[in-house]
């Protein structure tokens, strides 16, 4: 089968095709990856409570194992019918992507593969095996338009016999969309908050809501290079969880560290100051930002920037191998530049 369009994926949750036995969910909207796996696992027919029926599975330990995931798909229950294996996890694992290769090729009669991913690129690995298989579905994830946005507000707001004006619904659906889970998880806390109310108001999107899509990275990468311990913590906190893309703080970051890199080799060339490379910067730096440029390139001499970034490639790295330990490794690597330009401050106090 070929793949869907992002807008034709929930008519197929709604009825799934029969005899597609393996069924890849991905992109970047972790949370809609998510809420979409659950929802086709809800519709396999396999009691998802039973741990003779279900088998649930990270990829990360599947790379490690290759050929675990064939022997699993291809093992006789003893006290269930059909089964489920629900991978979660998935990226860029060739062990994995070998393994699906060949459960394509000879699928178990009594056995559904479902497989959570994250953004999967096209033409090649997982994506790319099952799309070209004929007993096989690849379904994309994206963050939601305002439509299906709309959606989510309608149905949480159902379940608790609340309404929603125009104005209101415009209001809140501005601060979603990022993330399918945090959006839910955004409207239900709305909910509960006008527990008691017929209908919810702008001045209660006001008081509760915060901007889950467009929380801005850059909040978290100033805070770094600030080393404002406390600031950071809390942007970070936001970004991760709102969209569940470390990713994107490490490219941000990664963008600043090089344009420092640049404006720090001028002033090494040419024994200037930092006022001055930031005044003759190409692109300029924005005024509200110049003090801070300042105070970094101030901080961090050449060789810290290169080892400072050498360090963020070795995160990405991991983070691209190791897609479940992400937030982890970011925070822990952005929290470590934080305290280093923490105490570079104090040294000059």
């Amino acid at each position: 089968m070929a793949q869907l369009k992002a807008h034709e994926v929930d008519g197929w949750l709604a009825r799934p095709q029969a005899g597609t036995p393996i069924v890849l969910i991905y992109g970047p909207d972790r949370g809609l990856v998510s809420e979409r796996a659950r929802r086709f696992a809800e519709k396999s027919g396999v009691p998802l409570d039973d741990p003779f029926s279900v088998v649930r599975l990270e990829a990360s330990e599947l790379d490690k194992d290759a050929g675990r995931l064939v022997d699993e798909a291809n093992t006789l229950p003893m006290f269930a019918g059909r089964r489920l294996l629900w991978v979660r996890n998935a990226a860029g694992q060739k062990a994995l992507a070998d393994d699906v290769k060949a459960l394509c090729a000879a699928p178990p009669p009594e056995t559904t593969i479902l497989i959570e991913a994250g953004d999967l690129k096209k033409g090649t690995g997982l994506r790319a095996t099952v799309e070209g298989a004929k007993q096989a579905i690849a379904l994309p994830c994206y963050s939601d338009d305002a439509r299906s946005v709309d959606t989510v507000i309608d149905d949480e707001l159902r379940k608790a016999g609340l309404s929603i004006d125009a104005e209101a619904r415009a209001l809140l659906r501005r601060n979603l969309g990022g993330d399918r889970m945090a959006t839910r998880a955004e409207v239900a806390k709305l909910a509960l908050y006008a527990l008691g109310q017929h209908s919810i108001t702008s001045d209660d999107i006001r008081a509760l809501t915060g901007d889950v899509s467009s929380v801005s990275v850059d909040e978290a990468v100033d805070a770094v290079l600030e080393g404002n311990l406390a600031a950071f913590d809390a942007a970070y906190s936001r970004q991760a969880m709102g969209t569940s893309q470390a990713y994107a703080v490490l490219s941000a970051l990664q963008r600043q560290l090089q344009s420092l890199q640049l404006m720090r080799a001028a002033m090494e060339r040419d024994g200037g100051n930092a006022a001055s490379a930031v005044a003759a910067a190409r692109p300029p730096v924005f005024f509200g930002r110049r003090k801070m440029v300042e105070q970094s390139l101030s901080r961090w001499p050449s060789r810290t920037l290169a080892r400072i970034l050498e360090r963020l490639h070795e995160t990405v790295l991991l983070t691209r191998r190791r897609p479940e330990l992400a937030v982890a490794a970011t925070h822990r690597l952005l929290l470590d530049v934080a305290r280093d330009a923490a105490r570079g401050g104090q040294a000059r106090n």
